[in-house]
């Protein structure tokens, strides 16, 4: 099933959605995908609407070796992601635009990864668009590993796509969303060097499988189609000869 062009629905229909495709990837994730010692679960997060996200936790009883090869994960060294930008920010250090107060989590587990699925109300103003930016780079900044769907097109506030604007927050070289693909599947490795895997996408592409590590060099890849699937069989008739119409 390719993805739709959600620009066509009003925004409750689209949350309606977001709220059953987070609980589809939390499920696949917890059904086997991650390592034993590893969980997924829906937290509310902090940027405004749609603003549930899917985070990675490592269990209390996680062994320290873990976390450089987690268990049942996929080495970069003997597989990288297969999408089609690669980037890495060679020098080891690197600059940030402005100063930032990081948010740790309360919870004696610790945070690995997030999944992030973005809504048009994440970009539908300024402050909006800003405060998720700001939490995506706090997650960096954390040692948190980040996977970004954004099903919507750029906008103003980010002419060369989600991936243009966070890269270039962390100082790295200028990215450029094609204009036939300007919807973006990114993940991020939240460790020095940083490095991103991204896949540019369009409505009616079938979504790829994309990387979540779990580690700076170990990743699991994300379902995203078969997700996306059964969540949208649960989208009402109605909304479904909008988004479905040729």
């Amino acid at each position: 099933m390719p993805i739709h062009d959600w620009k066509r629905v009003l925004a409750g229909t689209f949350h309606d959605f977001h709220q059953g495709w987070v609980v589809q990837l939390r499920s696949t994730l917890n059904d086997g995908l991650l390592p034993p010692d590893y969980y997924a679960q829906v937290e509310q997060g902090v940027s405004g609407p749609n603003a549930d996200v899917l985070t990675l936790h490592e269990g209390e009883d996680t062994q320290p070796l873990d976390l450089d090869e987690p268990r049942g994960t996929t080495a970069v060294a003997m597989a990288p992601p297969r999408v089609k930008i690669s980037v890495e920010i060679e020098h080891d250090y690197y600059i940030r635009k402005q100063s930032r107060v990081g948010i740790r989590h309360a919870s004696d587990d610790r945070i690995i990864a997030v999944i992030e699925i973005m809504s048009f109300g994440n970009k539908s103003s300024a402050q909006r668009f800003r405060n998720f930016v700001e939490k995506a780079l706090d997650a960096l900044d954390e040692g948190c590993h980040l996977l970004i769907v954004d099903p919507y097109p750029p906008t103003k506030r980010d002419p060369q796509g989600i991936h243009g604007v966070i890269w270039d927050e962390l100082g790295g070289e200028p990215q450029f969303a094609p204009s036939d693909k300007p919807l973006t599947l990114a993940s991020y490795v939240g460790a020095l060097p940083w490095r991103a895997y991204v896949e540019p996408i369009a409505v009616g592409d079938v979504l790829i499988p994309m990387p979540l590590f779990l580690s700076p060099t170990n990743y699991i890849s994300v379902p995203l189609e078969e997700t996306y699937q059964q969540a949208y069989r649960g989208v009402p008739q109605k909304w479904k000869k909008v988004l479905e119409q040729i």
